[in-house]
């Protein structure tokens, strides 16, 4: 019998990355493969307990559960982050870790510019009056009195620059638009990126739209909170297609209540999914969408390709976007 055929592998929750869109049968091909649409903590243990592979998205893998795990010897992330993993504990017990990097910046890169365009182009307040009759009321051809602004010319402050950022700032050129980069306080630059990196003071007086894509550190959190957006523009707008957990929601929704700024876009929250009351919920000038700029179907398709490879790496003795 093929050694792949001996092989237990368990998508802890796959419901995360298949739609009932996306085919899974690659990972059939690589052992006996078993799929969960989600997996709640109480049950993690019970379905890694005789797999050597798991795979998973969001699932907490702490030390406590994975020393219950006796055969596992490689995890698959459906992520490219790694924070629900003890990969402490990995190291000392010999599990391989394996992510997936780059998959969704093309998602993400669109998904920025269909917030920006929306919050220049103030399609929520023309769509609500093209279908509760204000427009049926004009008496033009058109509907006056709604203002919109055309990019060209227009100021992009971007905030954590990797491959999504940069790619935001390849794009907002073409449409004619001025990009400032920011500099993170505390972090470390080399001498060439300080050159093209300005405060986060600066950035936030000078920019008409400013744009979140950096990770979640220490260092970050909350980098956007009270004072920095009382630097801000009134006519300015906040996209934030990072985490949540960037901004202090809190001042963002008396900056929106007060119209100390224009509008927000957010595919992000600090908890997810929110409670029914959670504060920016409901809150004026805000586009709000549920963490899904990552999610398009080429992403999605592109994710599971690689996390098969990946698996055939560890398979075939190769090491391969491994970070243990």
């Amino acid at each position: 019998m093929p050694k792949q055929a001996l092989t237990k592998i368990v998508f802890l929750d796959a419901g995360t990355v298949d739609y009932g869109d996306i085919s899974l049968r690659d990972f059939k091909r690589l052992g006996k493969f078993k799929a969960y649409r989600l997996t709640p903590l109480q049950k993690i243990v019970s379905r890694i307990q005789a797999a050597s592979i798991v795979m998973t998205n969001k699932c907490r893998l702490n030390a406590e559960i994975l020393s219950k795990a006796r055969l596992l010897k490689l995890i698959v992330l459906a992520a490219t982050g790694t924070n629900n993993v003890d990969l402490d504990y990995c190291r000392k017990h010999q599990i391989a870790v394996a992510n997936v990097a780059g998959y969704s910046t093309e998602s993400v890169v669109q998904f920025t510019f269909a917030f920006l365009l929306s919050l220049a182009g103030n399609l929520n307040e023309l769509n609500k009056a093209s279908h509760d009759g204000t427009w049926s009321r004009s008496p033009f051809f058109s509907l006056p009195g709604i203002c919109f602004h055309e990019i060209r010319g227009r100021i992009l402050g971007i905030i954590g620059y990797g491959d999504i950022g940069s790619r935001v700032a390849q794009i907002a050129r073409t449409f004619g638009m001025q990009v400032l980069i920011g500099k993170i306080p505390g972090r470390i630059y080399s001498n060439a990126e300080k050159k093209n990196r300005i405060s986060i003071e600066t950035l936030m007086k000078k920019s008409d739209f400013v744009s979140l894509h950096a990770p979640l550190t220490p260092l970050t959190e909350k980098i956007i909170n009270a004072r920095t957006l009382r630097m801000m523009k009134r006519e300015a707008f906040l996209i934030n297609m990072a985490r949540g957990g960037l901004v202090d929601e809190k001042a963002l929704r008396q900056a929106l209540i007060s119209r100390k700024i224009a509008g927000a876009a957010c595919d992000v929250l600090s908890q997810e999914p929110p409670a029914r009351n959670h504060i920016l919920l409901n809150t004026p000038n805000l586009l709000l969408t549920p963490h899904i700029a990552w999610a398009s179907l080429e992403a999605r398709e592109q994710l599971v390709r690689e996390m098969a490879e990946n698996i055939r790496a560890f398979q075939a003795g190769r090491k391969r976007s491994r970070v243990v």
